[in-house]
């Protein structure tokens, strides 16, 4: 009775799980698979009971009632297919199999219970492999075959590239699954309109060359074909083949290439040749590029053949009698073919550069007209490039080193040619030369100083060949600072203090422009820390003349000066120690100068003249900015602590010279040549790192606000004003900068009601509103309101000085407040206009960059001047200057 008892017991659950199942297959109730999977993962009863309880439904002869079983028996494996055995899942899947043979309406739910199958952690080794050879041998796939849609296309394009990436063993259905993608290519789609999915042509493009060029097992079937559609005379078809070939030799090796090298060969030589396609031209090249890599990277047995030397003899032999024939009709093919060769490897580049460099070299010396020789000299520039992209561990082992005698002879007879085009490239090749580690001996680099220094001082018909000599100097001295310092400084330095003793044209306007060009050539080669601790004392002692009366003096020189010593500031900042170095030398020099030229003794003499008007101090003032602004805060510290006292208290013990007759005291002297001085002040403390402290910060802004409202000297005034508002964007928020607002407020009020003062007022204010616009301080947008009528006012001034002021700041109230400067558009657009024709280059650029910056202005405001407004800036594209005619194009563009 027990026994019996427990046997009862023990069929009960499978009973219930039968009626359950019967159930659901005979549609008397729904969804009972979350029930049985919970039951199945309680331990009520196993897998293979459920398929028990299923048995009658799974023979029976209606297909509907068998789907019906077998899809609750894939509900249940998706949610416990973590707990089968092996054994469990071999015989499921031989089931599994075999129903893939049943009626197509079975076949959804039998594909659903492999999925849940293959996620088992039990499944064997080498069941996937047998599950897709039943699914492809039994399944009809209408994707695989014919699909049009190119969402399927996308999505069979991804199951292909899975089945590939993740490694399955496809050796049976390799050519079967190529030729299921392959069949689509190369693409033909055009994107119907208004497509809700935004399909282009190139995600199928790409989608399928992901597949083709996804395993080495397809190149015996792709490659043919790419051949045939390289061959073809479809343009797109050309394109794609080769790109795809580019592709595939990412995971092709030696032995996928080796039969179809010699077909893969004359398809790209003919379409390099004969193409009238640049696109077809650079996808050719690119493709022999990738082949050359791909057979460089191959790992070869050895006893194996090395395909590459034989791929590159074949090429050297069809594109090398090109390079001799007379006429150099296929010439350039024939270069771009072997360099894009040459390029893929360090062995493809020596095995060329040695074959090819003593025919060009030879062919250079038969050919006498210039620019058959610049076409060689260029063909030999692409190979000589070529070397830089790879590392030989010895000398000899670089191509170059046997033919370095013959190279530079034939550079330096391209830099004396007469021919500026053929000089040109000589001065790219001597670069390129020059930068082979160890390649040019003392005695060439003296050559090639003695060259460069020559075109550095050719005359204006030759400007660009002199640019060039400029800028291939700035990179050999990076290199060769010993042979600049030796060859090239002394002959500068010499050719500047002849300068020095020239006797000025009658009309006093400026020397001889050899002048100018030295001063750039020395700029240019402060590429160097050692060469700037030459060339910087050199610059400065140049410009300390004009200090001591001995040369007469314009302007223009000055300036000149200044620009030259900006540019090796500029080239300083990549060095920190050059940087400072530049800094503690020059700054303190500068402002030395500039005090001496303010001293009341100094006021009627020439350099007064000079030194002290607003185009030399500007350019002084932006030498001191270029010089500060990259400043480490701790160095910042020291410089501030000297230069600060000097305009307070006027300590010049820092300066180099610093007896002087009388006492320098900008912010108390009657005299206005000291206050002018106030310009350099602000350069420097406007450019200090934002957390770097300012001694006596309270009394050096209660003196430029002081400053800033002195109606005497316009220059000064705009100068206090500018260091005033630089000094409060840079301030922390807090009480003290509470109070400095308040106090230039009240100021700004004083002056707005005082005649005499009004201009000076109106510019503190606008600099000041300017300063908290950039910072995002709650009270700009009161002061750009306040702004609306006096910024109008503003611009009708006739002084240049306001004009520019205030256009300066227009141009970020127009991009930060566009609705409220809307309101004004029609007298913006009148007064921009107007003075877009200033007298002044400085005030016409302000002018149409606001005009551009008026573009940001909502749209419906802007239409009905849009006519008017880019006929009007028709003139300003003939201004004579070209950073108008730059800014003239910008804006009438956006117009």
């Amino acid at each position: 009775m027990a026994a019996a008892t427990a046997l009862e017991e023990a069929a009960a659950p499978v009973g219930a799980l039968c009626g359950l199942v019967q159930d659901f297959v005979m549609g008397q109730q729904e969804g009972p698979a979350d029930q049985v999977a919970a039951d199945v993962k309680s331990g009520g009863y196993t897998v293979l009971q459920v398929v028990e309880a299923l048995g009658s439904s799974l023979e029976n002869p209606e297909p509907r009632t068998r789907a019906r079983g077998i899809q609750l028996l894939s509900q249940v494996l998706l949610q416990c297919h973590s707990l089968l055995l092996e054994k469990e899942v071999v015989h499921l899947i031989l089931f599994y199999e075999n129903r893939l043979k049943d009626h197509h309406l079975v076949i959804p739910s039998v594909l659903q219970g492999l999925r849940a199958l293959s996620m088992s952690v039990a499944l064997p080794p080498g069941l996937a492999v047998s599950v897709l050879k039943a699914i492809f041998q039994e399944i009809h796939v209408q994707v695989m075959d014919g699909e049009k849609d190119p969402r399927n296309l996308l999505v069979a394009f991804r199951i292909v590239h899975d089945l590939i990436s993740k490694d399955y063993s496809l050796g049976p259905f390799v050519e079967e699954l190529f030729e299921v993608t392959s069949c689509y290519f190369p693409i033909d789609f055009t994107p119907p309109p208004n497509d809700p999915y935004g399909i282009q042509r190139d995600d199928l493009i790409l989608s399928l060359r992901a597949v083709l060029a996804s395993t080495p097992r397809f190149a015996e079937f792709l490659l043919p074909l790419l051949i045939e559609k390289v061959d073809s005379e479809i343009l797109s078809a050309k394109l794609d083949s080769l790109q795809t070939l580019n592709a595939c030799c990412a995971v092709y090796g030696q032995k996928e290439l080796k039969d179809f090298l010699p077909s893969l060969w004359a398809s790209i030589r003919r379409e390099v040749f004969q193409t009238a396609s640049e696109r077809v031209e650079a996808e050719g090249l690119a493709a022999l590029h990738s082949l050359t890599a791909c057979l460089s990277c191959s790992v070869l047995r050895a006893d194996a053949e090395d395909l590459l030397d034989s791929f590159l003899s074949t090429i050297l032999q069809d594109c090398r009698h090109h390079l001799c024939e007379p006429d150099m009709k296929l010439v350039w093919p024939s270069a771009k073919l072997l360099q894009a060769a040459a390029g893929a490897s360090a062995r493809a580049c020596e095995h060329i550069t040695r074959n090819v460099l003593p025919l060009l070299l030879e062919q250079f010396h038969k050919h006498s007209q210039s620019n058959q020789r610049r076409t060689i000299l260029e063909m030999l520039l692409g190979f000589l490039k070529l070397q830089q992209k790879w590392n030989y561990e010895e000398k000899d082992e670089r191509p170059l080193t046997s033919f370095k005698d013959q190279l530079c002879s034939l550079v330096f007879m391209a830099l004396t040619d007469p021919s500026t085009q053929l000089q040109l490239v000589g001065i790219r090749t001597l670069t390129v030369l020059g930068s082979q580690p160890d390649l040019l001996s003392s005695g060439d680099l003296e050559l090639a100083v003695g060259h460069l220094y020559r075109l550095s001082f050719l005359e204006e018909d030759s400007q660009s060949c002199r640019v060039a000599a400029l800028e291939a100097s700035g990179t050999l001295t990076t290199l060769y600072p010993g042979a600049f310092s030796s060859h090239l400084l002394p002959k500068l330095a010499k050719e500047l203090h002849k300068g020095e003793s020239d006797v000025a044209r009658e009309d006093g306007l400026m020397k001889s422009s050899r002048h100018f060009y030295c001063l750039q050539a020395l700029s240019a080669i402060s590429t160097h820390p050692s060469i700037v601790r030459e060339t910087l004392p050199v610059l400065l002692q140049h410009l300390c003349q004009a200090n001591k009366g001995n040369m007469v003096t314009e302007p223009s020189e000055i300036t000149a000066i200044c620009q030259s010593l900006q540019q090796v500031a500029e080239k300083c900042q990549q060095d920190p120690e050059s940087y400072w170095y530049f800094h503690e030398t020059a700054v303190p020099c500068l402002f030395g100068l500039a005090v001496q030229a303010s001293m009341p003794e100094k006021e009627s003499s020439v350099l007064r003249r000079v030194l002290l008007e607003d185009e030399v101090l500007a350019a002084l003032a932006s030498v001191i900015g270029t010089a500060t602004t990259h400043l480490s805060p701790e160095l910042a510290a020291q410089s501030v602590m000297c230069i600060v006292p000097l305009f307070l208290d006027g300590n010049t013990s820092f300066l180099p010279e610093n007896s002087f007759p009388s006492r320098f005291q900008p912010f108390q002297s009657c005299s206005s040549t000291q206050r002018r001085l106030v310009a350099l002040l602000t350069a420097f403390v406007c450019s200090l790192p934002r957390n770097v402290e300012i001694p006596q910060l309270n009394r050096l802004m209660r003196e430029l606000l002081e400053q800033s409202c002195c109606h005497s000297c316009p220059f000064s005034s705009t100068a206090a004003a500018k260091c005033f508002a630089g000094l409060l964007n840079k301030h922390p928020p807090g009480q003290q900068l509470d109070e400095f607002l308040q106090l230039a407020m009240d100021t700004v009020e004083t002056g707005l009601a005082s005649g005499s003062s009004r201009n000076q007022a109106f510019a503190l204010l606008l600099w000041v509103t300017k300063a908290l616009v950039l910072r995002y301080h709650p009270l700009s947008t009161c002061l750009t309101t306040r702004l609306l009528s006096l910024l109008l006012e503003a611009l009708s001034c006739p002084d240049s000085v306001v004009q520019l002021s205030t256009l300066s700041c227009l141009q970020p109230l127009l991009l930060e407040a566009p609705q409220i400067m809307s309101l004004h558009v029609d007298t913006l657009v009148t007064k921009f206009l107007t003075l877009s024709s200033s007298p002044s280059m400085a005030v016409r650029i302000a002018a149409l960059q606001c005009m551009h910056a008026l573009t940001r202005l909502p749209t419906p405001v802007l239409l009905p001047y849009k006519s008017q407004v880019i006929r009007a800036l028709a003139k300003p594209l003939d201004d004579k200057k070209r950073l108008v005619r730059k800014e003239a194009v910008s804006a009438r563009g956006e117009w």
